[in-house]
């Protein structure tokens, strides 16, 4: 698990990143004749892909699920997309972001499946009945000793929270989307992503702080 991928910043909340894939948007000339085999539907060049960019997308799937069985699952099948969509990849940015964003639809896609059995707080509200929770939870990731925090521990945290929370959280953090892009692709209302983005990280500041 690389520990890039957990930066502790992030969990201040004032911080906001631009989206991971974006951040990458370098070209990968290095990865072309990879890119061609697996194309060509060689093994040696898919296993290659698979070895080289295994870490760093189960520790983005460990931040969508509750356990490393489900991270798994959604590793496999985001995998699985990479190889039958490269022949579309315009090389004309990062490979490793291009296939980050497919992680991320993926883990998306994941939630959206299941989602009859999670309790997204207060979806069916308006925006305004959530005009008393903050937009920002104050100066977290400034308070309490977070910075001592281990990576490993900020996983375990995020997995324990519920799967609204923790989507919502890893969009809008890690993932930089704002809060209209978040109830569009979740299909929630801004209100609804703004209030489980709020009770998120006071979860996340509990578990962290009471655990530390």
């Amino acid at each position: 698990m690389g520990q890039r991928d957990i930066e502790l910043a992030t969990l201040d909340a004032n911080v906001r990143l631009t989206p991971a894939w974006e951040a990458m948007d370098a070209p990968d000339p290095v990865y072309d004749s990879l890119i061609d085999g697996c194309i060509a539907g060689e093994r040696r060049s898919q296993q290659r892909v698979y070895e080289l960019f295994y870490g760093k997308m189960m520790a983005v799937c460990l931040r969508y699920t509750k356990n490393h069985d489900q991270a798994k699952d959604i590793l496999q099948d985001g995998f699985i997309k990479v190889f039958r969509s490269l022949a579309v990849f315009n090389r004309a940015g990062s490979l490793e972001g291009w296939v980050r964003r497919i992680m991320v639809n993926t883990a998306i896609d994941h939630f959206r499946r299941a989602r009859h059995s999670y309790l997204l707080l207060g979806e069916d509200r308006s925006m305004e009945d959530f005009e008393d929770v903050p937009e920002e939870d104050g100066d977290a990731a400034q308070e309490e000793g977070w910075a001592d925090i281990k990576p490993a521990d900020v996983i375990n945290a995020m997995q324990k929270l519920t799967p609204a929370y923790r989507t919502v959280f890893n969009l809008y953090v890690f993932e930089g989307m704002t809060h209209k892009q978040i109830a569009e692709t979740l299909d929630i209302n801004i209100g609804t992503s703004k209030s489980n983005l709020a009770k998120a990280k006071v979860r996340l500041k509990h578990l962290l702080t009471k655990e530390a």
